[in-house]
């Protein structure tokens, strides 16, 4: 597959430290951990971000603003950057199976956003995005409008369901962090 990015911006406000610099699982950052997990899927992966953060370094995207925290504006300067659909995945979520890429893969020439859900859910900024997309979301962002569900409702969105809600827990809280340490260690 061709492009993975991660998403590793956010003001990481509930965690109270950036977590997407957090160590995990014997790799410098959560980050650095998903980075080396999807580089065995994608020919390549880059990191959105509003800086550069990561040591060692890793391949940046960053937002084309520095002063706002806005899922939209990461989203936006990620697809002007590519002229084919993106596979784009938050940072702190470190258990998403890559056998589910190919459920979402398949309909990513059909639909602008193929996103991930479960019966629960569904996981706006885990799928494949169309660059298509971009000026919307660019749009939206200087309305002031940040939520992803607004641009999925506007565009040819595709939602894949998956059984396995476990794969996109979230790391958010510092217990979630302890969490995610110990399912580690149990796998």
């Amino acid at each position: 597959m061709q492009t993975c990015v991660i998403l590793a911006g956010g003001k990481s406000s509930r965690m109270g430290q950036d977590k997407t610099l957090l160590p995990f699982w014997g790799f410098e950052t959560l980050t650095h951990y998903e980075v080396s997990k999807f580089s065995k899927v994608f020919d390549e992966v880059f990191v959105s971000s509003k800086f550069d953060k990561f040591s060692p370094p890793l391949k940046l995207i960053k937002d084309v603003s520095s002063e706002e925290y806005s899922p939209m504006l990461a989203l936006y300067s990620v697809l002007k950057s590519f002229d084919h659909s993106v596979f784009i995945i938050p940072a702190d979520m470190p258990f998403f199976e890559p056998s589910s890429l190919d459920e979402l893969a398949k309909f990513k020439d059909e639909f602008d956003m193929v996103v991930a859900g479960d019966d629960e859910h569904i996981h706006s900024l885990c799928g494949f995005f169309s660059p298509s997309l971009a000026p919307f979301a660019h749009e939206l962002y200087q309305k002031n409008e940040h939520k992803i569900g607004l641009l999925r409702k506007s565009c040819k969105c595709k939602i894949v369901n998956f059984e396995d809600k476990e794969q996109f827990f979230n790391v958010n809280f510092p217990e979630e962090y302890k969490i995610a340490n110990e399912k580690m260690k149990n796998e």
